[in-house]
């Protein structure tokens, strides 16, 4: 029995580390995303605009 509980509250640590890894991880992703996320929007931002109306570049054709 004393095996047992040295398992357990060793399996439960291993899960208490893995948890907080996966935390830390998930930070990470997500400012890496946001800072993606910033920098397309600038891109996009500093592009120039498209015509809104009108024959000519408003419609977009694709054949595939």
């Amino acid at each position: 029995m004393d095996m047992s509980v040295e398992g357990t509250v060793s399996a439960a640590l291993a899960f208490k580390g893995a948890a907080l890894a996966e935390n830390q991880q998930n930070v990470l992703l997500r400012k890496v995303l946001d800072s993606q996320a910033q920098t397309i929007t600038s891109l996009v931002d500093s592009m120039p605009k498209l015509a809104t109306v009108g024959s000519v570049g408003t419609q977009l054709h694709v054949t595939a």
